[in-house]
């Protein structure tokens, strides 16, 4: 099988991309849980948006497509004022504790959910246009955190929690839509 060749801009690009997800990838698989759904949601939730933010602000060093530059900008704004959210209510989010039979539900999930959504961003076909590897990056990205709203909405949940979780997945949809439109033009 032939091996790929990059430019040095897309290489450094593709590197600091390997470089935050397997960041993303070791905090989120780490983070310390308890018997709170809430509080576990929000605990592997920041690292994934701090991902997010990461590679959206790597592209943006690079892209020179005003379209992209507009929804990885939206990307750094609305994630960066989630997780300060998502800070700010975690002590209190803490003590909303679930049964072990909804904890159990919900980890389950979750496992199948990251599973996915970490092999999907690992194996995004890289591209020498880095706006496709972008958006071939982030798609997964998206998808893996509007199911891991989704998943914490099934249980009951911190209602400060929920409310975020409504925007985030109205904002991550709108995001995946716009990124899919860009990819069929071929950015």
């Amino acid at each position: 099988m032939e091996k790929c060749t990059f430019s040095t801009v897309t290489q450094k690009y593709l590197d600091s991309y390997a470089g935050i997800l397997d960041t993303m990838t070791g905090t989120m698989n780490c983070a310390k849980e308890n018997d709170s759904i809430s509080y576990n949601f929000i605990v592997k939730m920041i690292p994934h948006h701090q991902a997010a933010i990461r590679i959206s602000e790597e592209l943006l060093r690079y892209t020179t497509c005003i379209a992209l530059q507009n929804i990885a900008t939206e990307i750094v704004v609305t994630q960066t004022k989630e997780t300060e959210e998502m800070r700010k209510m975690l002590c209190g989010c803490a003590g909303y504790r679930n049964d072990g039979q909804s904890l159990c539900g919900y980890r389950r999930q979750y496992g199948i959910i990251v599973t996915n959504m970490f092999s999907r961003m690992r194996s995004a076909c890289p591209d020498n246009d880095i706006n496709i590897s972008y958006i071939r990056q982030m798609i997964p990205h998206h998808e893996g955190g509007i199911a891991m709203c989704r998943n914490a909405m099934r249980f009951s949940i911190c209602p400060q929690l929920r409310a975020v979780l409504k925007d985030a997945v109205k904002a991550q949809v709108k995001g995946i839509e716009e990124m899919k439109k860009l990819l069929q033009c071929k950015v």
